[in-house]
């Protein structure tokens, strides 16, 4: 029979594909802009030094940044897109990494603003704020930036620093790129004979298809293809580290996990207390192994097994009727969020939906205030794809409504509220589908996509999270890493996890961390765990009716990077100081490990 296939870039319908032409005509257009920004970014040198001389020289300077940071953004999405939807496209490269050069010299020509702001002293800075309305923006900035003083370094090396941004990127793309671009995995065999092609785009899919052998094979190719470089991708994340740590000490910190999590005000406890949280309800994910076994019909249980199909009635969704159910799914937020939603998925195309030829894996949400809040999928048409892009969409109406509501200082949300908009979609859509799609095969598919959910943010995100912090610590102790001893370590945290439910092989289990991406941004991956706390802790304020919590909830949308994160949450009405959201997100679980069984029966 012959092989499936991804089709060409080229072969992709225009409306599928996301609108690059909202931002430029052509690359012409984006090489013209190009090159005048990088005079431009020139013209801040001017402030340099002066910004002391008063408030209007001040609002003068933040008035320029404004207008840089709108260029670079719409510059920098462009390149970034196009290469992220063909990664093999060496022209797309290319102007990607300009992209990130010119992002870099931005970030270094205006770093000596934070240093100049603190020499001229938080008193005098509050009565400019008091005197002159256009600085009354600052008072957040203001009171972080005092904040973190002990840790702002002198304007020298604040410039040095954002200077090292461009060439300190380069590891994780070189590492993404040989994972994206470079490796080619062979093809999965499915029972009949028949061969699946195995590309990071269709990988999904053949993990959620019901042939046992097709998942195996495309399992061992595709962490077999990592494990063939293990040495390679070991020394990328080692290196990455290791910036990190340089990065820790420059600014004087007492680990990478103090210095990560101090940036957003967040208390190491947090960490803690999340990692201790979960390890003591590793017995849920046990019984839910048992289940799922039980379930396939299988003696033994294989990491590949996870996302197989516990039902043979799977509901093909084209993309559009995906937009429809996300859309009743959300309508409790309103007509007005509900209609942004549609209009940007079906009218101004935020949304490039389907898998091609070196296409980037996975999905992601991206764009800067004065674009649209692109994303980058791989669409498959079915019930996972679909809570795939309603978690995007998540993050997309979360972009949407901060940049509409913030000025540019605030304009990014931290990444610890990154994916608590992203869940809360997928909550609520997967409430309104198991309302109201009550056949129990279409129940089964909703709570398959809901553990699945789980299963990445709940177990897989904690347990990289376990393995970030020992490796941080190793480098930090002035320990060496190499791929065995990382191998044994991953191997050794899943052991746990699956405690004894599940059959796996050592070292295709161990590699699993050179196929996530996710760590070369330093502790951002213990964030996916509690944000779907947040998530859901949110979602059933508004689902069981509570008095403002939909006005509380967009109030959370619109506040971007205006507050502390954490105080962000609580205004919406979620404390993450306390375990509580996560204990009661691992009761979600429990529950729908329950209603699996019951359905089982």
């Amino acid at each position: 029979m012959p092989t499936k296939t991804v089709p060409q870039r080229s072969e992709i319908e225009k409306k599928y594909t996301w609108n690059a032409e909202s931002l430029f005509a052509s690359d012409a257009a984006w090489e013209v802009e190009l090159i005048c920004l990088m005079d431009a970014i020139a013209t801040l040198s001017a402030f340099e030094g002066r910004l002391a001389e008063g408030p209007d020289v001040l609002v003068a300077a933040l008035d320029v940044m404004r207008g840089l940071i709108d260029r670079v953004g719409k510059v920098y999405t462009y390149a970034s897109f196009h290469y992220a939807v063909d990664l093999r496209d060496q022209a797309a490269a290319m102007a990607a990494g300009q992209a990130e050069d010119v992002f870099g010299r931005f970030a270094a020509a205006q770093a000596f603003v934070d240093p100049e702001l603190l020499a001229i002293g938080e008193s005098t800075l509050h009565a400019w704020m008091a005197a002159e309305p256009r600085l009354a923006m600052l008072e957040h900035h203001v009171e972080d930036l005092f904040r973190r003083q002990a840790h702002v370094r002198t304007a020298e090396v604040e410039q040095l620093i954002g200077m090292l941004q461009d060439p300190f990127a380069g590891v994780g793309q070189t590492a993404g790129v040989l994972r994206d671009a470079d490796f080619t995995f062979a093809p999965a065999v499915a029972s009949d004979g028949t061969t699946v092609e195995v590309t990071q785009g269709s990988l999904d899919g053949i993990y959620a298809g019901a042939d046992r052998e097709a998942r195996r094979t495309a399992y061992a190719s595709y962490n077999g293809k990592h494990l063939e470089y293990k040495n390679t991708l070991a020394t990328a994340l080692t290196t990455s580290i290791k910036q990190n740590v340089f990065a820790m000490r420059v600014r004087r910190h007492g680990s990478t996990l103090d210095m990560a999590l101090y940036k957003e005000a967040i208390p190491t406890e947090v960490f803690h207390n999340l990692i201790a949280t979960f390890r003591k309800n590793l017995p849920t994910w046990h019984r839910y192994w048992a289940v799922r076994r039980k379930a396939l019909g299988v003696e033994t249980l294989h990491p590949y097994d996870i996302w197989a199909p516990l039902t043979r009635e799977r509901a093909v969704i084209p993309f559009e009727q995906a937009i429809d159910w996300i859309s009743d799914g959300l309508a409790p937020m309103g007509q007005t969020y509900v209609a942004t939603l549609r209009r940007g998925a079906l009218e101004q195309r935020w949304v490039d939906v389907y898998p091609n030829q070196g296409k980037s894996a996975g999905a992601f949400s991206g764009g800067f205030q004065g674009t649209h809040p692109f994303i980058v999928t791989n669409y498959n048409g079915d019930i996972f794809s679909l809570s795939t892009l309603a978690h995007e969409l998540g993050h997309s109406m979360h972009s949407y409504l901060t940049w509409e509501t913030q000025p540019f200082i605030y304009a990014d949300y931290p990444l610890f509220l990154a994916e608590v908009a992203s869940n809360f979609h997928q909550a609520m859509v997967r409430d309104h589908l198991l309302r109201t799609r009550t056949d129990t095969a279409f129940q089964i598919s909703v709570i398959e996509e809901a553990m699945d959910n789980l299963h990445r943010y709940f177990f897989i995100m904690p347990t990289l999270a376990r393995f970030e912090l020992e490796v941080h610590q190793r480098i930090e102790r002035g320990q060496g890493l190499s791929a065995e001893g990382m191998i044994d370590l991953m191997a050794d945290l899943f052991a746990e996890g699956y405690g004894g439910e599940m059959e796996f092989d050592h070292d295709l289990v161990g590699i699993t961390w050179a196929t996530f991406g996710h760590l070369y941004i330093d502790y951002y991956v213990y964030q996916y765990a509690t944000g779907i706390s947040g998530a859901n802790a949110l979602a059933q304020r508004i689902l069981t009716g509570v008095p403002g919590a939909v006005d509380a909830y967009l109030g959370f949308l619109r506040s971007g990077g205006s507050r502390y994160p954490l105080d962000t949450l609580k205004a919406a009405g979620v404390d993450l100081r306390t375990p509580e959201a996560v204990e009661v997100t691992f009761g979600v679980l429990a529950g729908m490990v329950d209603r699996l069984e019951s359905l089982n029966r």
